[in-house]
């Protein structure tokens, strides 16, 4: 695959996934605004998060089944409509609306266009290819908070989804330009029969299975710790601004930018040993963040480790999921996001929640918890790998 065209699927995916995260350093802003208490305001990322599982099992899967230059067509002009929409709510209700709109539609984007670079990538690129569009949705991810920080700072938190839509306007050309043609699945199926497929999959697929639930707990942790971080940085003693606040998630493009060598470990055959080492670098980043109060400098050293550990994660379970079932990349992206949906979701309820009644050191206990089980969990299912040759070393 060209490289230009390997680094437009980062790009795009990188700006479509920054979409679902502009909320999360600007939860205070709407609480303020909107008049919703501190144990609440983690609402508002768990319905991105419900628009993100809608996406997941109505939107994705159609990537197997609809030519996907014409249905990223589609869903970028009804994500920027949705970001309008945030950018003008007057109520609760219409901000949970907006809100729901854009996790459905950005996911959508940025996961179509994952399945899209997986099946036009040949076989012994796959990993890397995956990788380097997997980098680009993990560092939209971290500069989302960067981006929403200074726009809010400057525009209020309204410019901040207004400046995303034109964003998204401005990658609609070239990606209309440049994605190649990938031919669908001749064996034509009703979109009914597609969506009773993925219970299929779901349940004869172990890999699946197995890298979904590390999924689940990947992302769980992950937002504990970036749906709490803006509440206490934002209160006394540290008073920071958006900016600032949002300035802390360019530390975590280091760790993301060096677990971009994963999908080629995965190419490899060194997936297990990479999970092992992520999911123990995950484990360890909670006992630097929870020195915050101590030096800001270990909430840095904190958020590399937790961003190298679950970017790495992250772009191995991809590797193996792919490898399974060529025709249903689509679906496939799909079920295992689902998981990660899921644990996004409970990530940022039970962040909120628990640093409303046990502050910051509770939430650094809730993190640290859920990343010892996704550990654990990992040990007693090591050994269920997709079918390889006997080469391939894990």
């Amino acid at each position: 695959m060209p490289r230009g065209l390997i680094i437009l699927f980062a790009t795009a995916s990188g700006l479509s996934v920054a979409n679902v995260y502009y909320a999360q350093p600007l939860l205070d802003a709407l609480a303020l605004e909107f008049r919703i208490s501190h144990a609440a305001v983690g609402g508002v990322v768990t319905a991105t998060q419900l628009g993100c599982a809608l996406a997941l099992l109505l939107l994705v899967p159609l990537g197997d089944l609809i030519e996907r230059r014409r249905l990223m067509a589609i869903q970028l002009l009804a994500l920027v409509a949705s970001l309008v929409a945030v950018g003008l709510a007057q109520s609760v209700m219409g901000l949970l609306a907006g809100v729901l709109g854009v996790g459905l539609l950005g996911t959508a984007m940025t996961q179509g266009l994952i399945a899209y670079a997986a099946s036009a990538a040949a076989a012994n690129e796959q990993g890397r290819v995956v990788g380097a569009a997997q980098s680009g949705v993990f560092i939209g991810l971290l500069l989302a908070r960067v981006f929403a920080g200074g726009i809010s700072d400057l525009a209020g938190w309204r410019g901040v989804y207004f400046c995303a839509a034109a964003l998204m306007l401005a990658i609609a050309v070239p990606l209309w330009r440049r994605l190649p043609s990938v031919p669908v699945s001749t064996n034509k199926m009703s979109y009914p029969r597609l969506l009773a497929s993925m219970l299929i999959l779901l349940r004869q697929e172990r890999v699946l299975q197995v890298r979904g639930i590390l999924a689940l707990l990947m992302f769980a942790a992950f937002n504990v710790f970036w749906s709490a971080l803006v509440l206490p940085l934002s209160a006394p003693p540290y008073q920071f601004s958006h900016t600032v606040i949002g300035a802390f998630g360019l530390v975590g493009v280091v760790g993301a930018l060096i677990a971009t060598h994963a999908g080629r470990w995965a190419d490899r055959g060194y997936s297990q040993r990479t999970s092992a080492i992520a999911l123990a670098l995950l484990l360890l980043a909670w006992w630097p963040l929870s020195l915050m109060s101590w030096s800001l400098w270990t909430l840095v050293v904190g958020i590399v480790l937790l961003d190298l550990g679950g970017q790495a994660l992250h772009v191995t379970n991809q590797s193996l999921i792919f490898r399974t079932r060529p025709e249903a990349h689509s679906r496939l992206v799909g079920l295992y996001m689902l998981f990660y949906a899921v644990g996004s979701g409970l990530g940022a309820i039970g962040a909120t929640t628990t640093y409303a009644y046990a502050g910051w050191q509770g939430v650094c206990l809730l993190g640290s918890a859920v990343s010892l089980l996704a550990l654990l969990f990992w040990w007693m299912t090591r050994r269920i790998l997709p079918v390889a040759p006997p080469s391939t070393r894990s």
